[in-house]
């Protein structure tokens, strides 16, 4: 035997007797920059991992195991096979998002585990450090005497170190739109077996900061937090009609990522990409179709039309009207919803939420001609997507979509899926993926949290699931901005929110009342403005009507503000106060500011423009704005990357900048 073979023996040798070792060592894994340590051990009862930041403890001894049906628990006596390392540094570039192109760099570890004893099954941890979180997922390989399973309970324990101050929402039903006011408490004061929302942030002393949330939900039930016994456990939607079924699936199969998204500066969970990281690439080849952009949404301001010479209904001459304001003014698409309540289409129940046994989206209602409407917007330049109940279109998706695009439609609002179970969950990729076969764009409202599916999907140009402006319509207070400054610290971490944005009546708070037609804001107009910027969504609303805008301060900043970015930093940002987010979009650099309901000051870097110098058009809250909050100042001046600007925000106030390289 040469050295060489006695060298290959001895390693296999090693390796051999590295298996029992592996169940009395932990595992580590590190961010790229070392700053996340990951560590696993497996104990007799159940593997249990820790996570540190910067050497501190956010997530103490944690364990994991899963229960399916029967009594039947994944998770005691198991033997653990040698894990495999492996390191990605690559990039890729984004179709629709935050950022254009996207640095995916992490350490990954596979952790393969085996039950010693009756069935033997194999699952296979798989854990990812990024430089601003980790994830880990479950797998299910393909194995003899296993081919399906049912489960029942999925036990992903999150032992929160300390007490951290948490921003959540609380539900008592799987069954939600996800739209409501965020709670502020300390973990300890969180009550026990209460669902918690994702993404829900915890704030530990010293700023850091750590938001919990799950990536790449396919096939799967949407995840909750609840604390029991002192510990948070993962909470799986069950199966509609009964309570113990969360999953079923033939292998193999795998869980979403159980994200955890960690830094000492809270603005770069903002900038971050690791949801459509932990995402797959699209497989769909041509999405040279897809337009992302700003669209009209007449619902929202009560079907507000002019004095005209024709009745306001569901018809050509009221879309009209919407289509030619959105060609006058850089809108690119308009909303075809129906009026008074009623849709577009054939329906034979009452109101947009309910649908009758002889709905049929594919035959308007007789007054309005789809054809004609479509036709008249693509000659001036405008794009029509639709409004639809879900329940309307999923009973016929290849028949309805194959109508729509012989139409000319874009895209649809598929509305009130108020749920997140696995079936849910697959219907609403099935629409996904029978639209990009029809070229149409989706936006989901009454929905869940995005999960970064937008990289596999592209055409998934926004989701709801967040309370917004249509509470105006009907609540007894107004959306705060109290409330619109907890969304780029939660909701927002998950990706595209749709708001209802462009509310152009802003009132004091002691003027507030509720309108259904033509609501009033709580916030300012620069408020409004900036919440374009802040908020991330592929297609934002302009929902108030032609003439709410036409003329007003501050519009021309609407007309030309985009929906996609090609790269977005956080200059600034102070949990539950104030953000500043700054978006470019070729050279051009869009920075929006939103503040809480106190007035303050607050200095923005620009450092992170390029060299060069930059016209300034700024818009910030005029000195009256107290009185009358939709007046505003813009100022024009030239800045360079060396340049700090103070901003005077008034309560409840914001500011917008639009910087130009000058050439």
């Amino acid at each position: 035997m040469n050295i060489l073979q006695k060298f290959s023996l001895c390693c296999v040798l090693f390796i051999a007797g590295l298996e029992p070792l592996l169940a009395q060592k932990n595992i580590l894994l590190k961010s790229p920059d070392g700053n996340i340590v990951f560590s696993f051990k497996l104990t007799q009862e159940a593997p249990v991992y820790q996570v540190k930041y910067k050497g501190k403890t956010l997530i103490a001894d944690s364990k994991l195991s899963l229960s399916f049906k029967g009594n039947n628990r994944f998770g005691t006596n198991l033997k653990m096979s040698r894990p495999i390392f492996n390191k990605v540094d690559e990039t890729f570039d984004l179709i629709i998002g935050k950022t254009k192109t996207v640095n995916n760099q992490y350490w990954q570890v596979s952790i393969p585990l085996t039950e010693s004893i009756e069935a033997k099954r194999k699952i296979n941890l798989i854990v990812r450090a990024f430089n601003d979180g980790l994830a880990f997922r479950y797998e299910f390989p393909e194995q003899e005497n296993w081919s399906s399973y049912t489960l029942t309970d999925e036990n992903s324990t999150f032992n929160i170190a300390g007490n951290p101050m948490v921003r959540t929402l609380l539900w008592d039903n799987y069954n939600t739109s996800h739209e409501g006011f965020y709670q502020k408490l300390s973990l300890k004061e969180i009550k026990e077996d209460v669902l918690m929302d994702m993404p829900a942030l915890f704030e530990f002393p010293e700023k850091t900061y750590m938001a919990i949330t799950e990536a790449n939900l396919r096939d799967y039930a949407g995840m909750y937090l609840m604390k029991h016994n002192g510990v948070l456990k993962s909470q799986l939607s069950p199966l509609q009609g009964q309570k113990e079924i969360k999953v079923n699936a033939i292998l193999p199969h795998r869980s979403p990522w159980r994200v955890m998204m960690i830094s000492d500066r809270v603005g770069a969970l903002i900038e971050s990409n690791i949801l459509t990281s932990l995402n797959e690439p699209s497989k769909i080849n041509d999405f040279s179709w897809l337009k992302p952009g700003k669209t009209s949404f007449h619902w929202w301001n009560g079907d507000i039309t002019p004095d005209t010479t024709f009745a306001p209904g569901a018809n050509f001459e009221t879309n009209k009207y919407y289509i030619d304001f959105c060609a006058r003014n850089n809108i690119e698409y308009h909303s075809v919803i129906g009026y008074g309540g009623f849709a577009w289409y054939v329906s034979d129940a009452i109101g947009y939420g309910h649908v009758g046994p002889n709905t049929d989206v594919t035959k308007p209602v007789p007054n309005l001609n789809m054809q004609r409407i479509c036709d008249y917007a693509k000659q001036k330049g405008v794009g029509i997507h639709v409004w639809v109940h879900w329940k309307a279109i999923y009973p016929q998706l290849e028949r309805s979509f194959a109508q729509f695009e012989k139409w000319g439609i874009k895209g649809m609002m598929v509305d009130f899926l108020d749920r997140d179970d696995q079936e849910m969950v697959n219907i609403q990729e099935e629409i996904l993926k029978k639209a990009a076969e029809h070229k149409l764009f989706i936006q989901f409202h009454g929905a869940y949290k995005p999960t970064g599916l937008n990289r596999t999907y592209p055409n998934e140009f926004t989701r709801e699931g967040a309370l917004n402006y249509e509470f105006n319509k009907w609540s007894k207070g107004a959306v705060s901005p109290d409330h619109d400054i907890d969304m780029p610290f939660t909701r927002l971490l998950a990706g595209a929110t749709d708001y209802h944005l462009g509310g152009f009546r802003a009132v004091p708070a002691t003027q507030f009342k509720t309108q259904y037609t033509r609501p009033l804001m709580a916030g300012t107009r620069c408020h409004m403005l900036a919440m374009y910027v802040v908020l991330e969504s592929y297609l934002a609303m302009v929902a108030d009507y032609p003439a709410a805008y036409e003329g007003q301060p501050g519009f021309e900043f609407l007309q030309k503000v985009p929906t996609v970015w090609d790269q977005t930093v956080v200059p600034d940002a102070e949990v539950g106060e104030h953000v500043t987010i700054a978006r470019r979009k070729g050279t051009d650099w869009y920075v929006g500011s939103i503040n809480n309901s106190k007035a303050r000051l607050i200095k923005v870097a620009l450092d992170f423009l390029p060299p060069g110098n930059y016209t300034a058009e700024i818009y910030t809250d005029a000195p009256d704005v107290k009185e009358n909050p939709n007046r505003l100042t813009k100022q024009v001046k030239t800045v360079t990357k060396t340049d700090v600007i103070t901003l005077e925000l008034a309560a409840g106030g914001g500011q917008v900048m639009h910087l130009i390289p000058k050439r």
